[in-house]
């Protein structure tokens, strides 16, 4: 398996990146700071203002390292990438089905369902553990809607009603999420999904946090040799990684908690974030750091993935799911099986 768990984020701005040998070279103010071997990397992402030399976006494309570019704030730009690779007959094959609404509205059912089933899990586990801090009244009815939610994701449906239940279940998921934060109430709140740009801290940190996510789950489709671009749930629009958002659904309740936890640990605090005249709120470099440390040590967490009974990294869970898919598009495999966390 190709392990999605070490990926180098480069913040310091002017930083340069240079192929040194088999290893790769992080220079700022013309000296050396850090140098890592091509081979323990599955990732490169740099922010904001931070260059690299043509040698080594050769060398990445090469080793199979995938090299992407953000702005400063976060917002993705660019990737580096070398030869497509996999089956183009398995290509093929998903092109095809994106075409089959039936097999869509199924394939996007089992996407909701992970998702749905973990924002439930979100909330029985803050009930368990916090029960004197919360709105207990308010989780259990959360919990009750999620529960119902999935009742219904059970029969059959079609595509659009998929969505539908799923943006009720967001709403109400959504619409607890503020009894999850216990610290610095007054700075840390939430009351409703906002992005581009976030216009409060929480939805500024959940941003930040979702596009490492994407940078992960879209890597381990391509290296499984699936088109990112090519949704069910999410279809075709020029420039929207459609299957990479799609798997994406049943992880984000685990970047939510990951969220929840940095700001009731206090490991990110207010001061960490700024607001800019139009509104729209930035995370410190140092405040981003700490993110980026803390999602990749949660990414050497390791749970046991129900389907493959294996225990393994949750790094390695975004290439499970993506070979999942894969042997469903060949026909290896009746359904697809969710992640879901217990």
């Amino acid at each position: 398996m190709k392990k999605h768990l070490n990926t180098l984020f480069v913040t310091t701005q002017g930083a340069y990146l240079a192929k040194d040998g088999e290893t790769v070279a992080v220079r700022v103010d013309g000296e050396v700071a850090l140098r890592l071997p091509i081979h323990t990397l599955d990732g490169i992402v740099c922010f904001g203002n931070v260059g690299c030399s043509p040698f080594l976006m050769g060398f990445c494309a090469e080793r199979d390292v995938t090299l992407s570019f953000l702005s400063e704030k976060g917002r993705f730009l660019a990737r580096v990438q070398g030869p497509v690779s996999g089956n183009v007959l398995l290509r093929r094959e998903q092109y095809r089905r994106a075409d089959n609404p039936v097999f869509s509205a199924m394939i996007a059912k089992q996407f909701i369902t992970g998702k749905v089933a973990n924002c439930r899990y979100a909330m029985q586990r803050v009930l368990r553990d916090h029960p004197e801090k919360i709105d207990e009244g308010a989780i259990k009815s959360t919990i009750s809607h999620l529960t119902a939610s999935l009742r219904r994701l059970q029969g059959d449906l079609t595509l659009d009603e998929v969505r539908g239940i799923e943006g009720d279940a967001a709403h109400v998921y959504f619409g607890a999420f503020d009894h999850l934060i216990i610290r610095e109430k007054e700075h840390f709140f939430f009351r409703q999904r906002n992005r581009r740009p976030p216009l409060d801290r929480m939805n500024c940190l959940l941003s930040f946090l979702y596009t490492l996510l994407m940078h992960d789950v879209r890597s381990a489709l391509e290296s499984v040799g699936l088109d990112p671009a090519v949704g069910y749930l999410h279809r075709d629009r020029p420039g929207r990684p459609g299957l990479a958002l799609d798997v994406m659904e049943e992880f984000r309740p685990m970047v939510d908690r990951l969220a929840v936890s940095l700001v009731n640990l206090g490991q990110v605090q207010a001061k960490d974030f700024t607001f800019s005249e139009s509104g729209a709120v930035r995370m410190s470099d140092t405040a981003r750091k700490t993110v980026l440390v803390t999602y990749q040590n949660r990414k050497q967490d390791e749970r046991r993935h129900h389907f493959l009974e294996e225990k393994m990294a949750i790094g390695m869970f975004f290439y499970g799911q993506a070979l999942l898919l894969a042997r469903l598009l060949r026909d290896e495999l009746d359904g697809y099986p969710p992640v879901i966390w217990k």
